[in-house]
């Protein structure tokens, strides 16, 4: 699935620092606003270690892990959706992302200027935040502009629900409320997909610090933004760039070693992806034999026809049965033969609801 997250924040907060060690990618990474002026896209692995344990016991020609893309996007500032800085059309990009990792710089560096003038990671979250706010108030004051008198006038019942929706978001926006956290029933998210609100899409903030903290895993400014996450019921990873970066350098084992060494069990790096995959409301299922073993990715409460779909088109439109196993099943046993024997091979059919960890064989005709 072409499932996208975009890294966002004020400039000189540690995005492209960031995004090189998620892409192992040599993009520009400068001491001045602006320094990335397009977005640069690169292509993330989510670690899976039940793709370790099948890839040691398929022995497959190929081994596929499933993937998203990390978009940078370039320093935002304020006055942005009034066109400050580079404005409008970093929000143009912003609004192509599924979810959003907001960079909040945690450390102290001289060398390194804030566009502010001094470290306030609050403050910081406030003013990006405000002008996604404004950008979307911007889109919901043009909308209802335009379809208020027609709806109010024709009793058109679609009309009327997207107006009614979108006169809820003013509200709350208006009161500097970003609508992810606001309650929506599932017709009145249907009624405004299209606009791709900003405010609208699950966050994850990215307490930036220095080496030295992240080894502790927290600071004053970190305890600030964690505070402020759980508020908005949104997530908060702790972790240094620069160490993250750093570590890129070093193979697997070096890099085990490395962290190990100053107390850290999981990198910074290896929280972020899968925290994002989470928000997303993202799972994998897996395909597996001799010539490949692969892991797909799928939205939680999909069922097998569409997960099929994922793989092939043709799969969806002429799906019959999957043939279903869990990885945990597998390992268990050991062997497909001896989950076949011990009742653990499932066949599915149309209904039912993919899981997380699925091994999956599907029949179709076309």
């Amino acid at each position: 699935m072409a499932l996208k997250a975009g890294i966002i924040g004020l400039p000189n907060v540690g995005k492209s620092t960031l995004f090189n060690a998620i892409t192992k990618q040599n993009i520009l990474a400068a001491n001045y606003p602006f320094a990335t002026i397009d977005p640069n896209v690169g292509i993330v692995t989510v670690p899976d270690s039940r793709l370790d344990k099948l890839n040691k016991m398929y022995e497959p020609k190929s081994l596929v892990p499933t993937a998203y893309e990390f978009t940078d996007i370039a320093g935002l500032v304020k006055g942005a959706s009034k066109g400050e800085g580079l404005g409008n059309k970093f929000l143009s990009h912003i609004r192509e992302v599924d979810a959003i990792v907001e960079v909040v710089r945690c450390f102290e560096d001289d060398n390194v200027i804030h566009v502010n003038g001094h470290i306030d990671p609050i403050d910081d979250i406030e003013v990006i935040n405000l002008e996604l706010i404004f950008a979307d108030l911007e889109i919901i004051n043009s909308r209802i502009e335009k379809i208020e008198k027609k709806a109010v006038t024709t009793k058109d019942k679609d009309a009327l629900l997207e107006l009614s929706v979108l006169k809820k978001c003013k509200k709350s926006l208006e009161e500097n409320v970003p609508l992810r956290r606001l309650s929506f029933e599932k017709e009145e998210l249907e009624a405004i997909k299209s606009f791709n609100f900003i405010t609208l899409k699950p966050i994850i903030y990215a307490a930036n610090v220095s080496e030295e903290d992240a080894s502790i895993g927290y600071n004053e400014y970190t305890n600030k933004v964690k505070e402020y996450a759980q508020n908005e019921k949104s997530s908060m990873i702790v972790m240094s760039a620069k160490m993250e970066s750093d570590l890129t350098e070093l193979d697997d084992k070096e890099k085990e070693e490395l962290l190990k060494e100053i107390g850290i069990e999981k990198s910074g790096l290896s929280q972020l992806v899968l925290a994002t995959y989470n928000i997303l409301g993202l799972k994998t299922f897996f395909t597996c034999g001799k010539d490949e073993v692969r892991a797909w990715t799928f939205k939680d409460g999909m069922k097998a026809p569409e997960c099929a779909g994922i793989i092939h088109t043709d799969f969806m439109k002429g799906f019959i049965k999957a043939e279903v196993m869990s990885c945990d099943d597998l390992f268990s046993y050991g062997d497909e033969k001896l989950v076949k024997e011990a009742g653990k091979l499932r066949l599915e059919g149309k209904d039912y609801i993919m899981q997380d960890g699925d091994i999956c064989y599907f029949r179709f005709n076309v």
